[in-house]
This record gives C-alpha cells, structure tokens and sequence, in this order.
C-alpha cells in the first residue's frame, strides 16, 4: 500500500478512537517534509484540532506516538508547531523498491487516444558511412526518452529523417564505379553501410591526394579544394541525379539499400524501432 495511504488509514483510526466518528474526507493532509527539518512526509495537525481539542504541540505529539506505536512503516517523529515530521522506516522503503524492481510494468500509465502525441525525431544518419558512435549515443537518447514518454501515458512517434542525398552520398558512388570492381555485401561479407563507408573514405583519400597535387603546382589551397577531378566528377555526377539520370538514380538506390540494411542489423541490434 502507498505510504500515504497507510499514515492516512493510522491517523483516521486514531481519530475515530479519539471522537468515536468518521473524519470528514480531506481533513488528513499529508505532504512532504521540508528540506530544513527532519523526515519525510508531514501531517498538518491544524484541521485536526476541532477532533483532538488539544493543542496544536500535543495533538502532533499523541498523533505521532500512537503512530510509531500502531504503525510500523513509522520509525520516528517530530513536531514542530502544528507540523508533526514523520519519519519512514527503511524497511518500508526496501519493500517497496522490491515492489517496484520485482513488477516490471510498476508506474507505467497506458496511453489512450486522448494523451497527448510526441514526435520524437533521432539517429538521422547519412547514407555514406556506418552509424558511428555519435550516432549509437542519438540513438539511445532517443529511444530511452520515447519509451520514459510512453510509459507516463504519453503517445509516442519515433521518426528517424535520414539524409540519403547530395554530395557526400555521390562522393561513396563515385567511388564504388571507379575502385569498386562491382563489389557488392554479399561477396565481400560485410554489412552494405560498412561497404560504401569504405568507398567514402577511398574517395576522401583520392580528393587529398589531388588537392595536394594541385596546392603544389601553385594553386591556393581554396583553390584547389575546388577544382580537384574527383569533386568535380563528384559535383557532375549529382547534377545528373537531379535532372532523373537513370543510370545514377540507379545507382542511387543500390547503394542507399545496401546501407538500410546495414543500418537495419544494427538498430535491431541496440533494439531501437521508428514508426
């Protein structure tokens, strides 16, 4: 039973003890022991003094001693004025987070169709390389903080926008027709996101070699960051992209598939699901 309920139930029979009826409903306020005094939660004796005809002090000190003497989850008390402080004992508290560990949909409130709806939008990776380590810690985050979300009731939308167009996915396709030989996942064994990383970093490594080629046949290093062969191929081939050129588009979508399934086996791997 909740803890407020149990000093609830104690200080009603005391009272009934005491004036032989039903206290009215609401007349036993409890609430949480302030930071500067000792205990844990606080009863309000004021609305109580009609029913014990006592004073503020010795009503809190009769309520408290009957409750540490009837009440077990009660260790110790305190008063201060009208405040009687309640101290809980720690087996209440080692029960009840046996409770809490033991019951594995303990606090959890269902949604329904009215709570309110949450888009929560994380990994969002790029279709050029594997999910790296940042994208493992977005991708936790933003899972735990959906699933904290649907167990207090809220409804929940687990969106993952991914970018898987533009220059630094052609960057991994041009390398793939250049250096690839028509390598595939399959015959190289690895996961397809895996595969066009490599080819995004061969590619990295052409235009390094090209810009330093061209910086040192005395060209400004802005310069030559621009007219490299391989991002102006790079550049070329994303134009022919835009304008539908079914060859690229094509090639487009091969290798985004093999990078969804890469990226499948390791959300499926970390548990991690959008809608």
């Amino acid at each position: 039973m909740d803890i407020y309920a149990i000093i609830t139930n104690a200080v009603r029979d005391y009272l009934v003890a005491s004036d032989g009826s039903e206290p009215e409903k609401n007349i036993i306020q409890i609430q949480k022991t302030r930071k500067e005094f000792d205990g844990d939660l606080t009863l309000v004796v004021f609305p109580l003094l009609r029913i014990t005809k006592k004073s503020p002090e010795q009503s809190a000190e009769d309520i408290g001693a009957y409750l540490v003497e009837h009440c077990s989850e009660i260790d110790a008390y305190n008063v201060i004025k009208g405040f009687l402080n309640l101290v809980v004992s720690p087996v209440y508290w080692s029960l009840k987070l046996e409770e809490m560990t033991s019951d594995m949909e303990y606090g959890r409130i269902n949604p329904t169709s009215d709570s309110l709806l949450y888009m929560i939008e994380y990994s969002s990776p790029n279709t050029n390389k594997p999910l790296h380590l940042g994208h493992i810690r977005n991708n936790l985050v933003g899972n735990s903080i959906s699933r904290i979300m649907q167990a207090n009731g809220f409804r929940v939308s687990q969106v993952n926008l991914v970018n898987d167009r533009g220059i630094h996915i052609c960057k991994s396709m041009l390398a793939w027709l250049k250096y690839g030989n028509e390598a595939t996942p399959q015959a190289n064994g690895v996961k397809g996101d895996k595969l066009v990383g490599d080819y995004y970093v061969q590619f990295d490594q052409q235009y390094k070699k090209e810009v330093a080629a061209l910086i040192r046949d005395g060209i400004t290093e802005e310069e030559a960051k621009k007219k490299a062969p391989s991002i102006l191929e790079a550049q070329e081939m994303l134009l022919k992209w835009e304008q539908g050129d079914e060859e690229v588009v094509m090639l487009w979508k091969m290798m985004n598939g093999w990078v969804y399934a890469g990226f499948d086996v390791t959300y499926r791997n970390l548990g991690v699901t959008f809608d």
